[in-house]
């Protein structure tokens, strides 16, 4: 046992008190990046992985044609795109996907696959394109 005294009015209790919840500040809107028709890939990349973030989002490992529509209305010319095959030679889905954009002489390239999307920037390659190999 333990015991002891103590000189003095003893310690206050402290007592719970309930006060109102603070009120909870707005969340900040994000806005959606812009796209630059004029701009370089550098300056469309961000808009480039935005608009593909949101589709892989929406369709998981989509088909090539698809990609290319999306990208297609989200602003950036067909004409300027490639994308690889969905089926390899023996009819079987290929595992990944991977688009670009040729932009004022460099490459905006995307890729799907089960692990998502994944983007980036690149130099032209010497041949004019930005994939290597053969694109439909």
């Amino acid at each position: 046992m333990l015991a002891g005294c103590v000189q003095g009015e003893p310690m206050p209790v402290p007592t719970q008190t309930t006060s109102s919840s603070p009120t909870p500040s707005p969340t900040p809107t994000v806005k959606p990046p812009l796209f630059r028709p004029d701009g370089s890939a550098a300056a469309n990349k961000q808009f480039f992985d935005y608009v593909n973030k949101q589709f892989n989002a929406a369709h998981g490992m989509a088909d090539g044609r698809s990609i290319i529509d999306n990208l297609v209305a989200s602003g950036f010319v067909k004409g300027d795109m490639e994308v690889t095959y969905d089926t390899t030679a023996l009819d079987i889905p290929v595992d990944a996907i991977v688009f670009s954009v040729r932009i004022k002489g460099e490459c905006l390239i995307g890729q799907f696959s089960a692990a998502g999307y994944t983007g980036l920037q690149a130099p032209l390659l010497g041949t004019g394109r930005c994939l290597v190999g053969a694109t439909r």
